[in-house]
């Protein structure tokens, strides 16, 4: 058996220096699994699993951060965004904002809400985080790869990723797609673990992303009346919307008028891991 042609061929084997980024999805999570396998169950010390919270994240996703790392035996690094010459702080499962501490604070400074064509959310709290522990390292972006987790069957996000390594200088790499890994591989593996996110696809990680279609976020109302009073009050404190075509008022008003309609899981593709095609698309 040639071993270093099989090193070459497998799209796993990520050499550092790298970022692996962790959306603290399930499709991020298989990625990260395939990753640990292909190196023997433990990753190189100049591999590193980062994690950005921005305090936004439904609990479902902190708790599977936290137990892919310690069923796993991973080490991952919690990072959220700071206002500081730094521009992280290391946190954890415990000290991780549950409130959206690190969000409010940026809006604060922008006095500006994110939006459609504005995506800043996600440039700012999740990859500037992550490139800023890198750098703090030693290393500049696009001395190292970054592996992210898209998927075979996310052609058009695969497509703007490599845009942007050509135009940022960046070193993006998506091993899930060269191993021809699509949506129903992940959740053939996830189906067959002991533990899950516990999520419903549509749902997401960020518990009312502005990204999400009108369907899902009804729905999100309806069944948890309480997630969007966080984004109702950043929305009336600067006289703004998160998306151009409605406030999250709106919806919270259209869904208290309409107690009684029963709706069905939303059947929009919105695998949405926040972190991977919110960055890949910012402009």
């Amino acid at each position: 058996m040639n071993l270093g042609h099989a090193k070459v061929t497998n799209p796993y084997l990520i050499t550092g220096p790298a970022l692996v980024s962790f959306s603290g999805g399930r499709t991020s999570g298989y990625m990260l699994h395939e990753i640990m396998k292909a190196h023997g169950g433990t990753l190189p010390d100049d591999v590193h699993v980062l994690f950005a919270n921005t305090g936004k994240e439904k609990e479902e996703t902190l708790r599977f951060v936290h137990d892919c790392g310690s069923r796993w035996g991973v080490s991952i690094v919690w990072l959220e965004w700071r206002d500081t010459d730094e521009q992280f702080e290391i946190v954890g499962f415990n000290s991780a904002s549950r409130g959206g501490e690190p969000f409010k604070t940026l809006i604060e400074k922008k006095k500006a809400l994110p939006n459609g064509t504005a995506r800043w959310c996600t440039s700012s709290l999740k990859i500037l985080p992550m490139h800023a522990y890198m750098a703090s390292l030693g290393h500049a972006v696009g001395t190292y790869r970054e592996a992210v987790g898209l998927r075979h069957d996310e052609g058009r996000r695969l497509l703007t990723m490599y845009a942007n390594n050509d135009r940022d200088k960046r070193q993006c790499v998506a091993p899930l797609s060269k191993a021809k890994i699509v949506k129903q591989d992940v959740m053939r593996f996830w189906n067959s673990q002991p533990f899950d996110l516990g999520l419903r696809t549509w749902e997401g990680n960020c518990d009312y992303c502005f990204n999400k279609g009108r369907a899902i976020r009804e729905r999100i109302a309806r069944d948890n009346p309480d997630v969007p009073s966080w984004w109702i009050e950043q929305e009336s404190a600067l006289g703004k919307t998160f998306a151009m075509r409605e406030s999250v008022s709106d919806i919270v008003e259209y869904v208290q008028r309409t107690p009684m309609l029963i709706t069905e899981d939303p059947i929009e593709e919105y695998d949405v891991e926040c972190g991977l095609h919110c960055a890949l698309e910012v402009e």
